[in-house]
């Protein structure tokens, strides 16, 4: 980090920050200029295709190609063969290359088994019919309760269960067990005059981004090698690509498109390196785009879940213990979702005796991959469930009874942590009084609210900021614009240099271009990024104060930077004309050259999030279908930079966990083979599934950032699914713990109730 820069909030005054400028790629966006992942070509590039297999579990007893390497027009043919275990022991890296190709087994309905690179798609479809494998077909499992059993088929032998007090002998689907909490379980539970526990599933659903996944990949004959794609994180792809094929890194640059939507979906390798072992055998460039059916079948969703969750209270309403079993289906590679899960769990709470266990479950499913606040939103829903119905017992409002037991600053965290400043009760007490709360409902009709928590990350940031002699900023960035961040570090490049946001201008630059940038997930992209802005623009000040220092023949010393202007102090240069950036900028060639700002820094410190939601639903008692009727999320944001996307992104989430909470599911059948891969029957919501989601940004600064910016686009996807849960239980009179909350399910909730 430089040692010139402080990251602590300093608590000032803001013109550009804060304001909401036009999107710079909104133009390209809309008129579609913009190049995303499918959008690039090379000249001579070959198109790429991947055979998948058919069956959830099967030995690859044998793979013939040669008919495939006939066909005229199929330039390569690969399998396991051409990508060889380069892996050196690294047990995560060799779980990805086998998740890009099947070696032994094909562990899952869609898992790559081979791919053909031909020069148009009908001959590589053609060649895809001529590769013969021979499978011997294994029993499969997909539920993440039934791989729990000793009798299930066993996934993996090399398997046993992490974290048991003692080393179990025989191998398992359970990969690992963690643990978390304080305090005495028993003593809690024994101060209880009220506990509630019950049992709560949630199936696995998809990011459902609108671009699938795309890249085009060019191997030169010395060995050197470019890889365009959509992607979140270039400069780990990167890594990946050159482990997985033995590169030197320094020799694949790396270039990331415009991202038609990620949310955690794009962090992780599928198809680039087999593009890449293709263009390396073949010798020319290939471009490989996966359909909508192998992104469901192939690229990482979210785990299912199996959780259980017991809570105890007193009369008056303090809560005493709580504990939570959670269960994780990871696919057919170990995972920590389950782990993430437990973290997060009861994080929103002060409680002195607390318990949280987590399962990493392998199922004959696709490698389970990030989406959003991965593993919260589920962990929530169980627990957020079940503190709405302890309150009811102890006949107290749901919302009091949150703010009773909610975490505050000095309250140790259910993970671990102490938290320093936090949104937990402020965003409570805002949902308390918002005028949602307090409006009427109607027949059939329901409200629910939750809260949820989240992370966010920092991690290893660089940053460019070159000053043109226009006086025009070009500011070169390594984490990808997955949600309006260019914008957001103009603002803040255009704040620290004190000059107008139009003068700014933002890029992604490639792998080549600039030092290493961490994978943008965890909600990290605008608070890293705008740390290593911040602290490059500080660096560009400090040459242009030179700059003038020189021109005005005075120390450096005596020059300050205010709102654009070079500024001599002091009395004695009352002659001095203050100089502007674009001034010193144009005058740059004479006084020794370019001026830039550099920055690579660890952004620690990146402020845990807190959010509190509110939903209004009615259900048709006659069929259980559902309508959202008034959704509103309140979030601690930290600073807003940019207020409208923050909204957006508040919203963005909101609606993904309400198309979970109700339609949402990857459905198995008997065969293990996924049934609904595509849109039409995988129901993301369509606008008029949705209302128009209302928002109220709260600021409580984080205190480890300059203008106290929290990570904002992750922990509006952990209260919906038990918002929405807590509202269709409030309107139907019956407890929902299944979720999607289907119509079938509905209905079934309904009957058996009657019925019991």
């Amino acid at each position: 980090m430089t040692m010139n820069f402080d990251p602590r909030y300093s608590g000032r005054s803001f013109t550009s920050v804060g304001t909401r400028p036009i999107r710079p790629d909104g133009v390209d966006k809309v008129t579609g200029r913009a190049r995303y992942g499918a959008d690039f070509n090379m000249a001579g590039q070959l198109v790429g295709r991947v055979l998948r297999s058919p069956h959830a579990h099967a030995k690859i007893r044998k793979i013939d190609t040669s008919k495939a390497e006939k066909l005229a027009g199929v330039k390569a043919v690969i399998t396991a063969a051409d990508l060889p275990d380069l892996t050196d022991g690294d047990a995560a890296m060799y779980d990805i290359l086998d998740n890009c190709m099947a070696r032994e087994k094909a562990f899952y309905d869609g898992h790559a088994v081979a791919a053909v690179a031909a020069v148009d798609a009908r001959t590589a479809r053609q060649a895809l019919k001529l590769i013969e494998v021979d499978y011997e077909v294994l029993p499969h499992v997909v539920d993440v309760d039934e791989a729990m059993k000793h009798t299930a088929p066993l996934l993996n032998d090399a398997i046993f269960t992490e974290g048991l007090d003692e080393k179990p002998v025989k191998p398992s689907n359970v990969t690992k067990r963690t643990q978390f909490g304080h305090g005495d379980i028993q003593e809690g539970f024994g101060q209880a005059d009220f506990v509630v526990e019950r049992s709560f599933k949630t199936e696995q659903t998809h990011q459902g981004y609108i671009e699938p996944h795309a890249c085009v990949a060019n191997v030169s004959s010395d060995g050197t090698a470019d890889l365009w794609v959509c992607t979140q994180g270039h400069f780990v792809y990167r890594q990946h690509c050159a482990q997985l094929l033995g590169m030197e890194a320094s020799k694949l640059r790396v270039t990331s498109s415009e991202i038609g939507g990620g949310f955690g979906g794009k962090t992780h390798v599928w198809a680039e390196p087999v593009a890449l072992a293709l263009s390396r055998k073949a010798g020319r460039p290939v471009k490989l785009v996966m359909t909508r059916d192998e992104v469901f079948r192939a690229s990482g969703p979210t785990s299912a879940t199996s959780i259980d969750v017991r809570i105890g209270a007193r009369k008056d309403g303090t809560i005493t213990a709580a504990e939570a079993t959670l269960r994780y289906s990871c696919g057919p590679y170990a995972g920590m979702w389950a782990e993430i899960g437990a973290m997060t769990a009861f994080a929103c709470y002060k409680l002195d005796n607390v318990k949280t266990v987590g399962y990493e479950v392998l199922v004959n499913r696709p490698k389970t991959a990030a989406y959003r606040a991965p593993s919260a939103p589920m962990a929530a829903f169980a627990v957020e469930s079940a503190v709405d119905e302890l309150a009811k017992e102890i006949g107290m409002d749901p919302v009091d009874f949150r703010i009773r037991n909610a975490a505050q600053e000095g309250t140790r965290s259910s993970y671990g942590p102490v938290y320093g400043p936090i949104g937990i009760g402020p965003t409570l007490e805002a949902a308390k009084n918002h005028p949602h709360m307090k409006a009427p409902l109607g027949k059939n009709q329901g409200r629910g609210m939750a809260c949820g928590f989240w992370f966010n990350f920092g991690g290893q940031t660089c940053t460019d900021l070159n000053i043109g002699m226009d006086g025009s900023v070009s500011l070169a960035v390594g984490t990808v614009d997955v949600g309006g961040s260019r914008a957001s570090l103009s603002l803040v490049a255009a704040e620290e240099l004190g000059i107008d946001y139009g003068q700014v201008k933002a890029v992604v630059a490639d792998t080549s271009s600039l030092g290493y940038n961490d994978m943008t997930d965890g909600s990290r992209g605008t608070f890293s990024s705008s740390m290593a802005t911040i602290s490059a623009a500080r660096n560009a000040i400090k040459v242009l104060r030179e700059r003038a220092a020189q021109t005005w023949d005075i120390p450096v010393d005596d020059v300050i930077w205010e709102k654009g202007h070079a500024i001599a102090k002091g009395e004695k240069y009352g002659n001095l004309a203050a100089l502007s950036l674009k001034e010193i900028a144009a005058a740059s060639g004479k006084t020794g050259g370019p001026i830039a700002g550099h920055s690579e820094l660890v952004a620690d410190g990146a402020g845990v999030s807190f959010a509190t939601h509110i939903c209004d639903i009615e259900v048709d008692p006659e069929t259980g279908s559902t309508r959202v009727l008034r959704y509103t999320v309140v979030q601690d944001a930290g600073k807003a930079v940019h207020p409208t996307y923050v909204e957006g992104q508040y919203q963005g989430g909101a609606a993904q966990g309400i198309g979970w909470a109700l339609n949402e599911e990857y459905i198995y059948g008997k065969d293990g083979r996924l049934q609904n891969p595509g849109f039409l029957d995988y129901r993301i919501p369509v606008c008029s599934d949705l209302p128009m989601i209302d928002t109220q940004i709260l600021e409580i600064p984080n205190p480890n950032h300059p203008y106290g910016v929290r990570g904002v686009g992750e922990t509006s996807i952990v209260p919906p699914l038990a918002a929405i849960a807590n509202a269709v239980s409030n309107a139907v009179g019956v407890r929902m713990t299944h979720i999607p909350m289907s119509p079938p399910r509905i209905l079934a909730a309904i009957e058996a109730e009657r019925e019991g």
